[in-house]
């Protein structure tokens, strides 16, 4: 069993230290997880890469129990709240740009249409992934691990327990798919 593995089983079990062992012993590789996040899908954000991992981190402070069983899961995880940190930033720098009258972060309904393009961008990402999720979850996932995560076709086929060319036909098929949603 791996260190962050065991950490996971023992912070499931109830022991105090183990989560902040956790992130310690998994900080460099969250820090490269929010390099991939930032630069594939929030770039327009107000955060650096160090506030995106430490932002996460509180997140997962807040949330109480981690449900993940190994390392894998817990980046999957990790890769997905990163994706809400930077919606909830593009939109409340949105929100600031409009003067404060912000939308609820859990509400992503369309914004005006004098948002800026790279934060629009984003935006508009995340509603197509949404869309894509309802038809078909599998192929979000794979395209959420690989485009905002930064994940390896051998990663997500490890992650998801299923092929590597599933992994590659998922991806191609997303793509096309998330393409055709955003023109």
């Amino acid at each position: 069993m791996g260190q962050l593995t065991n950490l996971l089983v023992r912070m499931q079990g109830g022991e105090a230290q183990a989560r902040d062992a956790l992130f310690a012993a998994a900080y460099a590789e969250l820090h490269g997880l929010a390099q991939a996040r930032l630069r594939h899908g929030g770039r327009d954000t107000i955060l650096d890469t160090t506030g995106l991992v430490h932002e996460s981190y509180l997140r997962f402070m807040r949330a109480g129990a981690l449900r993940a069983e190994d390392r894998r899961a817990f980046f999957a995880y990790a890769s997905q709240v990163m994706r809400s940190v930077i919606l909830n930033s593009v939109r409340d720098r949105i929100a600031l740009k409009r003067g404060g009258d912000r939308q609820s972060s859990e509400d992503s309904g369309p914004l005006a249409a004098d948002t800026p393009g790279d934060e629009q961008t984003v935006l508009d990402v995340h509603e197509a992934l949404k869309d894509l999720e309802k038809a078909d979850p599998r192929l979000a996932r794979v395209a959420e691990m690989r485009y905002f995560g930064g994940y390896s076709e051998k990663e997500i086929a490890e992650t998801l327990e299923i092929t590597e060319r599933t992994v590659q036909r998922d991806w191609e098929k997303a793509r096309l798919i998330l393409a055709a949603a955003l023109r």
